[in-house]
C-alpha cells in the first residue's frame, strides 16, 4: 500500500538523521582540547543554487525491494568439447559405440569416451562386526540377628547353608552342557563353540536319549513334574513344561507367592472418611523371614543383517539350545505347637516350573505394488548396488546373569502387648538386560563362506529353604507358621522367523553373480535379473560377504538364594502380653526366577540357497533335583572356618596336595571386587 512507502521513506530518512547527528557530536568531541580555534584553517561559505537550477531526471517513489540479476556463467560437463566435430561424424561416432554396448552414457563429446575401456562395477562398504558382551552381578548377605527378649542367645552358624548350595551347583552340571561356554571375540572361537554343540546334540540324537540317567524319580510331587527330560532333534516346535508337551502354560502373576510385609507400598485410600477406633489395640506379632525376590530378565531381538533371499556358498549351521535346572531343599522343622502351612495343601511347599519354548514361522514380506508394467509383461530388476565386506562378519549378543542372595535370620521373638512387625526378609535383587539389534535389510545378501546362526539359553536355579521353628518352654506355641510357599520359575523362548524349508539348492547364476562381483562385472547376470524372489523390483540391493557369517546369541541366567531362617518364639515376660496374642510367622513365600527370550530375524522372505551342506540341531533338557536335606545347624564358634584353619594351619593336610589355586572368572574384575550389597547387616548382625 502507499501508506507503507511513506513509513519504509521516513523510517529510512530518520536513521539517516540520526546517523548524521551522531557523527556531528563525534565530530565536536574530537575537535575538544586539540588545540586553539584559530589555528584551523577557515573553509569558504558554500556558493547558493541559482534559481534557475533544472534536471531532467525523473522522480521515483521510494521501493525497497531489491533486484538480483545474476552474471552469465558456463557449465562444463566433463572434459573439454570438440565443437568442430561435424554432426555426420557425432552420428557414426555414437552408432559405433551403440555396437559396442558401452552400457552408461557419458557427459561429454563422444570423442571423448575411449572404446577400448569397459566399464567397473562400483561397490560400496558394507556394516561391520558388532559383538557384545553383558555380565550382572548381585552378591547379598542379609543374615540377620535379632534378640526380643533380655536373655543371651548364641548366634548360629549359617555357613552350612552355602556349602549345601555348592554342593547343589555340582550336581545340576549334567543339565546344564553349555554353562561353561567361555566368551570369546575370535572367530574360531565361534566355530569351536558351533561344534561342541552339535557333536553334544548329534550324540543325544543318535542314542535316542529322552533322560540323563539321574535317577531323579519322574513325578514325586503333587504338580507331576518330570526331573530329568532330553529332546533333541534337527527342529524342536512348542512348548514344554517340566518335560511334558503343553498347549498353554499358567500366568506368572497367579503363580507369585504373597509376600505380607514384603508387598509393594499401595496407593493411599483417597477416602475423606474419617476413621476412628475406640477399642484398645490388640496384641500382634508379624515376623517375615523370607519373601525374597530374585530375578533376571534378559530379551534380545536380533534383526542385525536380514535379506529376502540368502545366498550361501558354504554350509549353514543352525543350533537352538535351552537348558533348565533347578535344585531345591525345602524340608522345615516346625515345632508341633505351631500350625503350619504344611498341615494344609494350599500354599504348601514349593512349586518348580521349567519352561520352554520353541517357535518358528515366515514373515510375509509386502509384494511390490507393481508387479508388471504397462504391456503386461513382468517387471524385473535391471540394475544391482552392490556393497562388499571383506572376510567374516561377526554378530554376538552375550548375556550372563548371576545373582547370589544368602538370607538366613535367625530371631528369638516374643509378644510385647501391642502390635509388633518384624521384617528382616523381603529381599528383591533384578537382573534386566534387553536389545534390540536393528540393522540393514538386502535384497540379497551372498555369502562366500559358511553361515553360523546359534541360539542357546542356559537357565540354574538353586534354592535352600530349611527352616526351623520353636516355642522355647513357657510360650504360649499358638503361632501360625508359614515355611512354604516357594516359587521357583524357569522361562525360555526362542523365536526363529524365517521357514525352515525355505532352503533350496544353489542356482548357477548366483555362483555368476558372485564371480562377477569379484572380477567387478557391472553386468547382472541374466539369470539373477529374472529370480521369480525379485519380481516387480526395479533394482536389487546387494550385500556380498567374501567370508563367513556368525550370528551368535547366548544367554546364561543363574539365580542361587539361601534361606534358612531359625525363629524362636519364647514365653512373654508379662502373662497380659500373651492374653489373645496373634502371632504370624513368615520364612517362606520366596521366588527365584530366571526369564529369557530369544527373537531371531533370519530371513523375510521364502527362500535361502545353499551350495553346502545343511546343519539343523536343536535340543531341550530339563532337569530337576529336590533334596530333603537334613543338616542341623550349628551354634556359632563350634568350628572355625576354612579361611582360618588355613591361616592357623601352615602344614597341609594329610593325604592333600600342596598346590596353587586358580579361579578362572572370564576376565571379568566384578567378581573379586563384590562386596555385600546390605551395608546393615554387620550392623545388625
Amino acid at each position: 500500500m502507499q501508506i507503507e512507502k511513506f513509513s519504509e521513506i521516513i523510517a529510512h530518512f530518520i536513521g539517516i538523521f540520526e546517523t548524521m547527528t551522531e557523527e556531528m557530536r563525534l565530530r565536536t568531541e574530537l575537535t575538544e582540547g586539540a588545540g586553539p580555534a584559530e589555528n584551523n584553517p577557515t573553509l569558504d561559505d558554500l556558493t547558493a543554487r541559482s534559481p534557475a537550477f533544472a534536471s531532467d531526471l525523473a522522480l521515483k517513489d521510494y521501493d525497497p525491494d531489491v533486484n538480483y540479476r545474476s552474471v552469465s556463467y558456463d557449465i562444463v560437463y566433463g572434459g573439454p568439447r570438440r565443437f568442430g566435430s561435424s554432426f555426420e561424424e557425432s552420428l557414426d561416432k555414437l552408432s559405433e559405440i551403440a555396437h559396442r554396448d558401452v552400457p552408461l552414457p557419458r557427459f561429454g563429446s563422444p570423442q571423448d569416451i575411449n572404446i577400448e575401456d569397459e566399464e567397473e562395477l562400483q561397490v560400496f562398504d558394507g556394516p561391520g562386526s558388532v559383538i557384545g558382551y553383558t555380565t550382572q552381578v548381585n552378591v547379598l548377605y542379609d543374615d540377620d540377628y535379632l534378640d526380643m527378649t533380655d536373655g543371651h542367645h548364641a548366634p548360629r552358624d549359617t555357613s552350612f547353608v552355602t556349602e549345601k548350595l555348592a554342593e547343589f551347583s555340582s550336581k545340576v552340571e549334567i543339565f546344564s552342557p553349555f554353562s561353561d561356554l567361555h566368551r570369546t571375540d575370535t572367530h574360531e572361537g565361534i566355530k569351536q563353540i558351533a561344534a561342541d554343540m552339535e557333536a553334544y546334540i548329534q550324540d543325544k540324537e543318535d542314542s535316542g536319549q529322552t533322560s540323563l540317567g539321574t535317577g531323579e524319580p519322574p513325578a514325586d510331587n503333587p504338580n507331576d513334574q518330570v526331573h530329568d527330560f532330553v529332546l533333541a532333534g534337527d527342529e524342536i516346535t512348542g512348548t514344554y513344561m517340566n518335560g511334558k508337551l503343553v498347549s498353554e502354560v499358567p500366568v506368572l502373576d497367579d503363580l507369585l507367592p504373597d509376600r505380607g510385609l514384603a508387598q509393594p507400598p499401595e496407593d493411599p485410600d483417597e477416602s475423606q472418611t474419617s476413621v476412628e477406633q475406640h477399642d484398645p489395640a490388640s496384641s500382634s506379632l508379624e515376623v517375615t523371614a523370607g519373601a525374597n525376590l530374585v530375578a533376571n530378565i534378559a530379551s534380545v531381538v536380533n534383526t542385525a543383517v536380514i535379506s529376502s533371499v540368502t545366498a550361501v556358498m558354504g554350509d549353514y549351521h543352525q543350533i537352538d539350545a535351552i537348558t533348565q535346572v533347578y535344585a531345591y531343599s525345602n524340608n522345615d522343622d516346625i515345632a508341633s505347637v505351631f500350625q503350619s502351612s504344611a498341615d494344609s495343601n494350599a500354599g504348601a511347599g514349593t512349586a518348580a516350573y521349567n519352561i520352554a519354548s520353541f517357535e518358528r514361522d515366515a514373515y510375509e514380506a509386502p509384494q511390490p505394488q507393481t508387479m508388471v508394467d504397462a504391456q503386461g509383461d513382468p517387471i524385473f530388476p535391471m540394475a544391482w548396488r552392490v556393497s562388499v565386506i571383506e572376510g567374516d562378519v561377526t554378530f554376538v549378543n552375550w548375556i550372563e546373569q548371576y545373582h547370589f542372595v544368602s538370607d538366613n535370620d535367625t530371631m528369638t521373638v516374643t509378644t510385647s502387648g501391642s502390635q509388633a512387625t518384624v521384617l528382616t526378609g523381603g529381599n528383591t535383587t533384578l537382573n534386566f538386560s534387553s536389545f534390540f539389534e536393528m540393522g540393514l535389510q538386502y535384497d540379497l545378501i551372498i555369502v562366500g563362506g559358511s553361515v553360523y546362526d546359534i541360539n542357546s539359553i542356559t537357565q540354574i536355579s538353586l534354592l535352600y529353604d530349611n527352616d526351623w521353628a520353636r516355642a522355647e518352654d513357657g510360650a504360649e506355641g499358638d503361632a501360625t507358621v508359614q515355611s512354604g510357599d516357594n516359587l521357583i520359575w524357569n522361562f525360555a523362548a526362542i523365536h526363529n522367523v524365517g521357514a525352515n524349508d525355505r532352503f533350496e539348492t544353489m542356482p548357477d547364476y548366483m555362483h555368476q553373480a558372485e564371480e562377477g562381483i569379484q572380477d567387478r562385472d557391472p553386468t547382472m547376470p541374466q539369470g539373477l535379473s529374472t529370480d521369480v524372489n525379485f519380481q516387480g523390483y526395479l533394482g536389487l540391493n546387494v550385500l556380498y560377504i567374501t567370508g563367513n557369517l556368525f550370528d551368535m546369541t547366548i544367554i546364561k541366567q543363574v539365580a542361587v538364594l539361601g534361606d534358612s531362617d531359625d525363629v524362636t518364639q519364647a514365653a512373654a515376660e508379662l502373662l497380659e502380653n500373651a492374653q489373645d496374642a496373634v502371632v504370624t510367622i513368615d520364612t517362606g513365600s520366596n521366588t527365584v526366577a530366571n526369564i529369557a527370550e530369544i527373537v531371531d530375524y533370519d530371513s523375510f522372505g521364502n527362500t535361502t540357497y545353499v551350495a553346502g551342506q545343511l546343519y539343523s540341531d536343536a535340543i531341550l533338557i530339563q532337569g530337576g533335583i529336590i533334596e530333603h536335606d537334613t543338616t542341623q545347624p550349628e551354634t556359632a564358634g563350634e568350628r572355625l572356618a576354612n579361611e582360618v584353619i588355613a591361616f592357623l594351619d601352615d602344614d597341609s593336610p594329610q593325604g592333600a596336595d600342596n598346590g596353587d589355586a586358580v579361579i578362572n572368572s572370564g576376565q571379568d574384575p566384578s567378581w573379586s571386587s563384590a562386596h555385600p550389597s546390605d551395608v546393615m547387616q554387620a550392623v545388625v548382625a
